[in-house]
């Protein structure tokens, strides 16, 4: 198994960072420092070698330092799936447009193209209220979850989105051609099939290597998880050119409908994720705030060994603030499974003490603002 790894990590006019030039030599790399230090700066740069606005996600303009010109850059040397590779993103300026991508200081359109050297899985305290929050936090987690796997499922979901904002624009003007309504939800089924036919396949998976490492003894409990979706759950049963066209015509009869409501009220960008507490049976978001938190935490880690198992590489994890809430017995166990698992993993904490049980096995940084020192 692969185990890409970050080497060096170079920011410039990146959030609190004028210029950062780290060298890193761990499997396991721990960041402390206090509260606003800039240990969070660190993650959301790595975080934006993939698809999306990263574990913020910002605006990119609000990534560029206070103090700066505007513009910012990462850079990374990795030791990745096809060797040593130089990847680099960035902001040329604040009205430069879109954020650029470089593999070995090369152009490339997206940044799909890192997807051939790493793979990032990552928690972060904002995620803590996940299974009680909305629908479309899930989802956006649930396709967090397929990107890490299918580096393309980002480019579907973006396209899907923009498609239904046509057919919307198209359904507010009484005097739209019905052609290009057709059209319109011609393109809107097809990628609506894709992105379903994509979350339904990854949460299957995840399922099933669930189901398979159920350990009673473990701290972190199981989850159960299945799709709130009836496009998604259609595509694992039926052909999928039969699930799109039952698709199409649900939006073509459903046209009065939507246009008073101003919105398509039918599609997978309604899809929920449905979690539930396995040792108990009972749905996550009834579960205690200790439980939530472990329960996610298990989830994610299950997330990364079916990412390694499907990709094959493990993904390079990142941990923010996830272990001053875990008691020792439990953050034990975590620095035991990902010390097992093999993968590169950013963990970051304001109490030092929280890392003591693996301060021989880890590269530790002080993080103070603007610096991070060994």
């Amino acid at each position: 198994m692969i185990s890409p790894r970050i080497t060096r990590l170079i920011l410039t006019s990146f959030r609190s960072y004028p210029r950062l030039d780290l060298a890193v030599d761990a499997g396991m790399v721990v960041l402390t420092g206090q509260n606003g230090a800039g240990k969070t700066n660190v993650l959301e740069a790595i975080s934006l070698f993939t698809q999306g606005k990263g574990l913020r996600r910002a605006d990119l303009e609000d990534m560029a330092s206070e103090d700066g010109p505007g513009s910012f850059a990462v850079a990374t040397e990795v030791e990745g799936a096809l060797g040593p590779a130089h990847l680099g993103t960035g902001l040329e300026g604040p009205d430069s447009g879109p954020r650029k991508y470089r593999v070995d200081r090369q152009p490339v359109s997206s940044a799909t193209s890192f997807a051939d050297h790493l793979r990032l899985v990552w928690l972060t305290p904002s995620m803590d209220g996940l299974f009680s929050g909305s629908a479309g936090e899930r989802r956006r987690f649930l396709d967090r979850l397929v990107l890490a796997v299918d580096a393309g499922h980002g480019s579907r979901v973006n396209a899907l989105e923009r498609a239904l904002r046509s057919r919307n624009r198209l359904l507010e003007d009484p005097r739209a051609d019905q052609r290009w309504l057709d059209a319109a939800e011609h393109e809107v089924a097809d990628l609506a099939i894709a992105v379903a036919a994509s979350r339904a396949d990854t949460v299957r998976r995840l399922a099933g290597l669930i189901e398979e490492e159920i350990d009673p003894t473990s701290p972190f409990p199981h989850a159960r998880i299945a799709l709130d979706g009836a496009i998604e759950n259609a595509v694992l049963d039926e052909p999928a050119l039969a699930v799109e066209e039952r698709y199409r015509q649900i939006l073509r009869e459903g046209r009065s409908r939507d246009r008073a409501a101003g919105r398509t009220l039918d599609g997978p960008h309604l899809t929920d994720l449905l979690v539930v507490h396995g040792p108990k049976g009972i749905a996550a978001e009834r579960a205690s705030t200790g439980e939530q938190k472990a329960l996610l935490l298990g989830l994610v880690l299950a997330h990364a060994r079916l990412v390694a198992r499907l990709a094959g590489m493990t993904p390079i994890v990142l941990l923010d603030e996830v272990a001053a809430h875990l008691d020792p017995m439990r953050r034990g166990a975590l620095y035991d499974r990902l010390e097992s698992f093999g993968a590169q993993v950013w963990l970051t904490g304001a109490d030092p003490s929280a890392f003591e049980a693996i301060a021989g096995r880890a590269a530790v940084y002080r993080v103070t603002p603007g610096r991070v020192e060994g």
